[in-house]
C-alpha cells in the first residue's frame, strides 16, 4: 500500500503506513516472502482492504471526533456495530473512490466499565476540554498525519496500564498506543492463484513462521459465507511508562480478508470482476474475534 498522489488523504495514508510498517515486523516479513515467491512485484501491488483505529468514548474524543478527519476526505459513514462482551461500538467508512482502503473505527464504551477503570481513563482524558480535531487544518495532509502520531494525553504509569489491562485489554491498548494504526489488511482475493484463498494464504504464512490468531478458528467466516478473515497475533514490544518502568505490551498486527463475489455477479469472468462485485462491509462476529489479536490470551497462547 502506497499512494503517489499529493492529495491530503494520500499523505495521511502513506505516513500512517510508514510508521506502522517500521514497528510491525510481520508486515515486512510477509511482503518480503511474497516478493521472493513472485506473488507480488512490490509493496504497491498489495491491495489494502481496510485499516482500523481504536478510540475512547469520552467527551471530545471517540468516533464523533475521529470521523471528522476521514469524512473531510470524502469517506462515507456506513454500518454500526456493537460488541457487547468487549463493550465497544464501531462504524466502518467507505472510501471516496476505488483503490483506497475502507476504514474501521471502534470506540470503547467507557461508561460501561467499572468506576475504578473509568477513573483511570478520566485521569488522562479529562484535561482535553475541546475536540482536538477542530484545531487542525484538514486540508493539510501533513498536519493531519502529524496529529495522528501525536499523544493526546500523558503517558500512563505502568500501574494504571496494568489496572486497565485486567478489565479491558482494549482500554490498555488505547491508553498507551492512542491513534496508532491498529492494523492494515491484505486483500487475499486480489493475489495470484495459489495464494488467493485464505486456506492457501494461511498455509504460506505458517510456512514462514507467522503466528495466527485462532480465536473462533483461524478463519473467521461471516454468516453469509462471503467474507472470510484471518489475522496475525501482535508481537510484544518493550514499552516504557511514565514511572520509568518497562513492560512488554501488545502492538499492532496484520489482517487478511477474502471477499467473495456476490451471488448476482457469479456469471462474470475473472477479468470483469471489480471490487464493487464483491461482498462489502464487515461482520460483528468476525471482527469480535479479530480484536483479540492484541489480547494476552492470543499472544501467549500456543
Amino acid at each position: 500500500m502506497h499512494f503517489d498522489e499529493n492529495k491530503p488523504l494520500d499523505v495521511v495514508l502513506n505516513d500512517l503506513f510508514d510508521h506502522y510498517r517500521a514497528n510491525v515486523s510481520d508486515v515486512n516479513k510477509i511482503t518480503q516472502a511474497l516478493l521472493e515467491k513472485g506473488v507480488v512485484n512490490s509493496q504497491e501491488d498489495i491491495v489494502n482492504d481496510h485499516i482500523a483505529f481504536r478510540t475512547l468514548g469520552v467527551p471530545h474524543l471517540g468516533i464523533k471526533s475521529f470521523e471528522k478527519i476521514f469524512l473531510a476526505f470524502g469517506y462515507q459513514k456506513k454500518d454500526y456495530f456493537y460488541f457487547e462482551g468487549k463493550k465497544l461500538d464501531a462504524y466502518w467508512f467507505a472510501p471516496p473512490q476505488e483503490g483506497y482502503p475502507r476504514i474501521f473505527v471502534s470506540e470503547l464504551r467507557v461508561q460501561d466499565l467499572s468506576p475504578e477503570v473509568q477513573q483511570v481513563i478520566q485521569k488522562y482524558t479529562s484535561p482535553i476540554v475541546e475536540d482536538p480535531v477542530d484545531s487542525i487544518n484538514l486540508e493539510n495532509g501533513q498536519e493531519v498525519a502529524d496529529f495522528l502520531q501525536k499523544p493526546l494525553w500523558d503517558l500512563p504509569t505502568s500501574e494504571d496500564y496494568k489496572l486497565l489491562l485486567e478489565e479491558s485489554e482494549y482500554a490498555a491498548w488505547v491508553i498507551y498506543n492512542r491513534y496508532y494504526l491498529n492494523h492494515y489488511t491484505i486483500s487475499i482475493h486480489e493475489l495470484k492463484d495459489g495464494y488467493n484463498t485464505l486456506e492457501e494464504f494461511n498455509a504460506f504464512l505458517t510456512s514462514i513462521g507467522v503466528k495466527l490468531n485462532n480465536s473462533g478458528g483461524v478463519i473467521k467466516t461471516s454468516d453469509d459465507g462471503l467474507l472470510r478473515q484471518s489475522s496475525t497475533v501482535s508481537a510484544l514490544y518493550k514499552a516504557t511508562f511514565s514511572d520509568g518502568k518497562t513492560l512488554e505490551i501488545a502492538g499492532s498486527y496484520v489482517e487478511f480478508a477474502e471477499r467473495s463475489v456476490l451471488p448476482e455477479f457469479k456469471g462474470l469472468s475473472k477479468e470483469e470482476i471489480r471490487p464493487v462485485h464483491r461482498r462489502d462491509g464487515f461482520e460483528t462476529n468476525n471482527a469480535d474475534k479479530i480484536f483479540e489479536s492484541t489480547y494476552t490470551t492470543q499472544i501467549k497462547g500456543s
